[in-house]
C-alpha cells in the first residue's frame, strides 16, 4: 500500500486555498460540503466565488500569495495554474509541517483528493495516488451503481440505536444483528423510505436476538424472503436492487424462465433449487405452487435469506401476489423487487413501442392461460387504438387470434411474436392476426414468446421510426402497413 486512506474532520477548520479560478472552485465546494472554514488567497475570483465572498461563506484576500498567509491555516491546497507559484506554495507548506494538495501535481503534494462515492455519513473513497485520476473515476461511478442512493439514512438508522444495542445484547450477539439488520427486511424497509416498516422490522430482529441470546428459549431466528424479478432474460438488465439481494442469498428458488446468466450474478456458495418444470417429465408436470409456498416457509423458518426469483416482474403474471398473501399468514417478512416485466423488455427488444400517438394509446397485458373460463373481455380486447400483449400464448394462439377476429378485430390488423426476448436467440415473427397462428407454426415458435397485436406491430424492425407530427403521413401510413417477415439476431 503506498498511502494511508484517512478521513478528516474538517467542520470549523482553518483551510487555506491559493488561487481563485475554476480548478480552486471545484476544491472549495468539497470543502463547504464538509463544513471547513475557507480563506481563499487570490488576485481575483470567479463570479461565483465571489459572490461567496461577499455573502461571507468565504474569506478572500485579495492579494499575491507570501508564505505569512500560511498562518492558522491547518490545510493547504494550491490550485493556480502557474508551476511556479504552486511550488512555492508546496515549499512553504512543508516547511510548516501542513498537509498540502497542489491539484493535479503529485510531486508537489502531501495528500491526494480521491473519487469520493457520498452516501454520508458512509463514505467511499477511492485513490491513485494521482497517477491515474481516470481510472479512478471509473472505479467509483461501477462502486455508485452497485451502492443504493439511500445507504446513508441506513447508516444514520443504524447510528441512532447503536448504543441502545450495546446495553441490550452481548459483544457476540451484537455483530450478526447488525449484518441482518443492515442486509435483511429492516435495511430494505430504509432504502425504500418506509421508515414506519424498518422501524417495525427492526424490533421484530431485536427481540429474536434478544431471544436466541437466552440458551433457555432455544429461539431461532426468522429467516425473510426476497420475491425478485429476474427480468426478460438478459442477466444486464437485472435491477440494481435485484443484485444486491442475489449477493446476499442463501437460498434461490428459480423457475425454468430464469436463464443461467442470470442465476451466475448470485452468491456462489447460495444453494439453489429448481421449482419449474422437472426435466424428463411431461410438459404439463411442474412443481406446484402450493409446493412453491412450503418450501418459502420452510428455508425462511430454518433462518435463511431466500430469494424468490422469476421471469420478468413477480407481480405480472409471476404469481408473486399469492407467495406474498402466504408469507404473510406466516407471518414471515419479506420484500418484493419489481423486474423489468416481459412484455416491456421484448417490446425494447424488438424494436416495438407499447405506445404510439398515431396507433396506441393505451397497453393491456393478458395471461394466455386461463382461456378457457371465458372471463376475458374480448370486445374490449379487440377494439383499436391500443396494444394488447399476450403473456403465455404461444399454446392457443389459433384460439386468441379466432376470438379477437370474431370479437371485432380486422383480419388485417398487425401483430408479432417475439421468442426468447433479449436472449441469444431472439426471433421477432410479424404478419396479422389473420396470419401470425399459421406463420408462428411454420416458424416453430415456441415458448417463451410474447404475442402483440395492435397497430404498433407493424413498427418492428424499424430504424428510428418517429413519433413526430412533422413526419409526412405517407410515411406514417407505410409505417403502420403490415408486413409478414421473421427476423433472427
Amino acid at each position: 500500500m503506498d498511502h494511508l486512506p484517512i478521513f478528516l474532520q474538517l467542520r470549523a477548520v482553518p483551510v487555506l486555498v491559493v488561487g481563485g479560478g475554476r480548478i480552486a472552485q471545484r476544491k472549495i465546494e468539497l470543502l463547504q460540503r464538509v463544513g471547513a472554514r475557507i480563506t481563499v488567497v487570490a488576485p481575483e475570483l470567479t463570479p461565483a466565488l465571489a459572490q461567496q465572498a461577499a455573502a461571507g461563506q468565504l474569506e478572500h484576500r485579495e492579494a499575491r500569495f507570501a508564505p505569512e498567509h500560511l498562518e492558522g491555516a491547518q490545510l493547504v491546497i494550491a490550485a493556480t495554474n502557474l508551476k511556479s507559484l504552486n511550488t512555492a506554495v508546496s515549499q512553504a507548506a512543508r516547511a510548516r509541517v501542513l498537509p498540502i494538495n497542489v491539484v493535479d501535481d503529485p510531486e508537489l503534494s502531501t495528500f491526494y483528493f480521491p473519487a469520493i462515492v457520498d452516501r454520508a455519513p458512509l463514505i467511499v473513497a477511492i485513490g491513485s495516488g494521482g497517477r491515474a485520476p481516470v481510472l479512478a473515476r471509473w472505479v467509483r461511478e461501477q462502486i455508485e451503481a452497485l451502492l443504493p442512493a439511500a445507504l446513508g439514512t441506513l447508516a444514520r438508522f443504524m447510528g441512532a440505536r447503536r448504543e441502545a444495542v450495546r446495553h441490550l445484547l452481548a459483544p457476540a450477539a451484537r455483530r450478526p444483528f447488525w449484518e441482518r439488520v443492515a442486509r435483511g427486511t429492516t435495511g430494505a424497509r430504509v432504502l425504500a423510505g418506509d421508515t414506519a416498516g424498518a422501524e417495525r422490522a427492526y424490533e421484530r430482529e431485536l427481540r429474536m436476538a434478544q431471544l436466541t441470546a437466552s440458551s433457555a428459549t432455544g429461539a431461532q431466528h426468522l429467516g425473510e424472503v426476497y420475491l425478485i424479478g429476474a427480468g426478460p432474460g438478459d442477466a444486464d438488465l437485472l435491477t440494481l436492487r435485484a443484485l444486491q439481494l442475489l449477493q446476499q442469498a442463501d437460498v434461490i428458488l428459480y423457475d425454468r424462465l430464469v436463464p443461467a446468466a442470470v442465476l451466475e450474478r448470485s452468491r456462489r456458495d447460495a444453494e439453489r433449487v429448481f421449482v419449474g418444470k422437472q426435466s424428463g417429465r411431461s410438459s404439463g408436470e411442474t412443481t406446484s405452487q402450493a409446493q412453491i409456498h412450503e418450501l418459502l416457509v420452510h428455508y425462511a423458518r430454518q433462518g435463511l435469506r431466500v430469494a424468490r426469483l422469476k421471469g420478468g416482474d413477480p407481480f405480472v403474471f409471476g404469481r408473486g401476489g399469492e407467495e406474498a398473501e402466504c408469507l404473510a399468514r406466516h407471518g414471515i417478512p419479506y420484500v418484493v423487487v419489481p423486474g423489468i416485466t416481459a412484455a416491456l423488455g421484448a417490446a425494447a427488444a424488438a424494436g416495438i413501442p407499447l405506445t404510439h400517438r398515431e396507433a396506441a394509446q393505451s397497453v393491456t397485458f393478458v395471461t394466455g392461460h386461463p382461456l378457457k373460463d371465458d372471463t376475458l373481455d374480448w370486445r374490449a380486447l379487440a377494439r383499436g387504438h391500443q396494444t394488447v400483449v399476450f403473456y403465455m400464448g404461444v399454446a392457443h394462439l389459433p384460439h386468441i387470434c379466432a376470438r379477437l377476429m370474431a370479437a371485432g378485430a380486422r383480419e388485417s390488423l398487425p401483430a408479432a411474436l417475439i421468442e426468447r426476448a433479449t436472449l441469444p436467440g431472439q426471433r421477432v415473427l410479424r404478419g396479422t392476426l389473420a396470419s401470425i397462428a399459421a406463420l408462428a407454426e411454420r416458424a416453430h415458435i415456441s415458448a417463451p414468446a410474447l404475442l402483440m397485436v395492435g397497430e404498433v406491430a407493424a413498427l418492428a424492425q424499424l430504424s428510428g421510426a418517429s413519433d413526430s407530427a412533422d413526419e409526412p403521413a405517407a410515411e406514417r401510413a407505410a409505417a403502420l402497413r403490415p408486413r409478414e417477415s421473421v427476423h433472427e439476431w
